[in-house]
């Protein structure tokens, strides 16, 4: 593309977003014709979130629909608040009773947790959401311009002439708190035209437009409506609102418009950080007559600036004092520039802060009904942000925290999520010499992080038996545990739901900064060939985290020695998955192939139900006991001769078929199968027993496959020794198969040969 070819894009997406300013007589056909345009604050919030659509996600071990607008879709992700799923789905549903005019329309909603549990991403995702969805044909927010000049331009008579700029787009001012066009008729016409519209919704939100024109535009009116009332005008609402005085235009929602959001640094008088302030200079200039002309008034206030569809109250405890005036908002609909005008506002309030507001609103707890801020604390709906407490998310969090990638992962299957928990990642950093160098956080290192992150978060005090907090991670991300054969779900664990998981823990940003450092550091390993100082190892992560905890100061002194002790299965679980990784390259060329295990359990389903067997000539055979007994003992490794008469099984192994083959076999397939069925129909890997088959093998099938292998000479291996040549190809397979650099599959095999080398013999 060329410059021109970018500019003409840039045209086009600004034309699609801006309409020309209409009549007000064609705003109101429009919304007859597409109603959403016309949606109060919380239904235009409402609406915007539903339009996005929903997903469906694993939180704590359960599905859950979760709603994409959360995902920030229209931006890529860049602001997704991972998690917490279930608490912005109950802000949803607030949101819905409030649209509606039900039971929670005098609340204000509040968001509490944590620092670093994605409270500030919500602002930020709200804001994009709006803005984007303000441009789309559904979403578009409308609100009123004036031009009083081209009335004055009227009245000069013939000996002045007229003013041949009074229609210059100069002499239009827009509604500085976007006022609702609807509110420029009388309330009986308003009514009407909104019982008109609601009769026409098939849905169980109504329209609802209650505020008057805002203090700026009534001052507009009400000079139009002096002049031609003077004039005689017999149709006087037509000549107010003609289209040289009047027009309705489109804007884009954003922080100032549509938006408004009072920061923690923001200060002022209470009214100027609601409202505005006057501009006494403009009043001197305007010369009103010793009274005060709204057009003087400066309208930043967060109030004035979210008027129509959102206003923040972000670190809600910086603003505490604003709280209480804000009460009359959700039931009046009101607040005032002065004693003596008033200014309508429609918006949805939310705040947002950290734990320390609710010590705030508590200091006066134990004065019972004589607490002032009773009243106050009646009217916040409490939504609690807490640490993520899925090992996906949290691994999806800090590879967003190390690389600004903003991908939300999605996936079909937790397999596919698996893979991306694993994966390495790769960072480019300046040395101190100014050299540009890659470092490498090795496959499972970020998932290492993760998990103790995770593990760190997890009520201990509801631990079934024989489980620890890594199991529990594992169902809460995976939905269930694999024990061997055997899969349980989430629901047969009693845990605590009102326990204490997300509620503390190792923040994000402390796992963040503590692995910056560690890319920034150099490690003290050498290879002849290989950058293995650039590699940065599970247990580089894991050590550096614990030992990082002591100096913390965002750590207490029983937060740190609760987080210590919680690093020891975290190392062994990750061990075990780089052990897996070494062994199955190691074996990678040994794996029993798909249709050898389709062909078994084709025999064994066929074995116990009589179902008939065919050959590739079309031929009925019977099951084979030969093919299943080889299957059992020398790719499952699980019986021996003892455990057969001949060919034919014994109870144990006659159990094990039934028990562990057939009753997890997906039934439903074979049973409605037709001539075009094939084994490939039934997914294997939904059978435990027969997954393990396929994707996992032990020392001792490595020690029967490659009898002179010796791990105590894996660093470096004599030459001409079957170790040196399993070595070789496990490299290899690592590389191509695994995700690993050659670098990080030389130090991660390194390291499992270490421990296993102790009981080889």
């Amino acid at each position: 593309m060329t410059g021109e070819d970018y500019v003409t894009e840039a045209d086009r997406t600004l034309e699609a977003t801006y309409e020309e300013p209409m009549e007000l007589s064609t705003y109101v056909d429009r919304i007859f014709e597409n109603p959403t345009i016309a949606s109060h604050a919380s239904k235009y919030l409402l609406e915007a979130i539903e339009a996005a659509g929903t997903r469906t996600v694993v939180e704590e071990g359960e599905e859950k629909e979760r709603y994409r607008f959360f995902d920030d879709p229209h931006n890529d992700g860049e602001h997704a608040i991972l998690g917490n799923t279930e608490v912005l789905n109950g802000f949803v549903d607030d949101l819905r009773s409030i649209a509606a005019g039900r039971a929670k329309d005098e609340k204000i909603i509040w968001f509490e947790g944590p620092t670093a549990t994605g409270k500030s991403e919500l602002k930020r995702c709200l804001v994009n959401g709006l803005r984007e969805y303000s441009k789309t044909p559904e979403g578009r927010r409308y609100t009123v311009e004036w031009n009083v000049t081209s009335a004055e331009a009227e009245q000069r008579g013939l000996s002045y002439g007229t003013d041949p700029t009074a229609g210059d787009e100069k002499h239009w001012y827009e509604s500085p708190v976007q006022s609702h066009p609807l509110s420029v008729f009388p309330e009986g016409v308003r009514e009407r035209i909104l019982e008109d519209l609601n009769a026409e919704l098939d849905e169980h939100v109504p329209l609802r437009v209650d505020a008057e024109l805002d203090p700026f535009s009534r001052e507009a009116y009400d000079y139009l409506e002096e002049r031609y009332r003077r004039e005689g005008e017999d149709e006087l609402f037509s000549a107010i609102t003609d289209d040289r005085h009047l027009r309705v235009k489109n804007y884009v929602v954003d922080i100032g418009q549509g938006v408004g959001v009072l920061h923690s640094e923001d200060d002022g008088r209470p009214k100027e950080r609601l409202v505005g302030s006057w501009m006494h200079g403009m009043l001197q200039e305007l010369d009103s007559r010793g009274r005060k002309n709204p057009q003087a008034f400066s309208y930043d206030g967060v109030l004035s600036q979210g008027n129509g569809v959102l206003t923040i109250v972000e670190d809600a405890a910086q603003h505490a004092d604003l709280l209480q005036k804000l009460l009359n908002v959700p039931d009046e609909q009101s607040v005032k520039l002065d004693k003596g005008i008033g200014m309508d506002v429609d918006t949805q309030l939310l705040i947002i802060s950290n734990p320390d507001l609710e010590a705030q609103l508590n200091q006066h707890a134990d004065r019972n009904g004589m607490d002032p801020l009773k009243a106050l604390k009646r009217r916040l709906d409490k939504h609690q942000f807490g640490y993520l407490t899925n090992l996906s998310l949290e691994c999806e969090l800090i590879r967003r925290e190390l690389t600004n990638e903003t991908e939300v992962w999605e996936a079909d299957t937790y397999d596919e999520l698996e893979s991306r928990i694993r994966e390495p990642v790769s960072v480019t950093i300046k040395d101190q010499g100014g050299e540009t160098r890659t470092k490498e956080f090795a496959p499972h290192a970020i998932e290492a992080a993760a998990l103790y992150a995770v593990a760190s978060r997890l009520d201990d005090q509801d631990l079934p038996n024989g489980l620890d907090l890594v199991d529990k991670a594992l169902i809460y991300d995976q939905g269930y545990l694999q024990e061997g054969d055997s899969r349980r779900e989430k629901a047969e664990f009693d845990f605590d739901d009102d326990g204490g998981d997300g509620d503390h823990g190792i923040p994000v940003t402390y796992t963040r900064d503590t692995l910056a450092e560690l890319v920034q550091s150099d490690r003290d390993r050498h290879h002849p060939e290989l950058p293995v100082s650039d590699v940065l190892m599970p247990r580089d992560v894991l050590n550096a985290m614990a030992e990082g905890l002591a100096t913390a100061p965002v750590f207490s002194t029983g937060e740190r020695s609760e987080f210590e002790n919680r690093v020891v299965p975290v190392k062994n679980y990750v061990y075990d998955r780089q052990e897996s990784d070494v062994i199955e390259a190691i074996m990678h060329d040994r794996r029993v192939d798909e249709e050898t295990v389709a062909e078994y359990v084709e025999h064994v389903y066929a074995w116990e139900t009589d179902e008939p067997l065919y050959n590739d000539r079309g031929e009925r055979v019977e099951p084979d006991p030969l093919k299943m007994k080889l299957f059992e003992v020398e790719h499952l490794g699980r019986f021996g001769e003892d455990d057969y008469e001949g060919n034919l099984p014994r109870e144990s192994v006659r159990n094990f078929r039934r028990e562990k083959v057939i009753t997890s076999l997906n039934r439903h397939a074979w049973e409605h199968r037709d001539e075009d069925f094939a084994v490939q129909n039934v997914d294997l890997t939904a059978i435990p027993v027969i997954k393990s088959v396929l994707e996992s093998h032990d020392w001792d099938d490595v020690r029967r496959t490659f009898e002179d292998f010796d791990p105590r000479q894996w660093d470096d291996p004599p030459s001409g020794t079957e170790t040196e040549a399993v070595k070789e190809r496990t490299i290899e397979t690592m590389v191509s198969e695994f995700d690993y650099s050659e670098a990080s599959a030389e130090l991660t095999s390194r390291h499992v040969m270490g421990q296993v080398s102790y009981r080889w013999d």
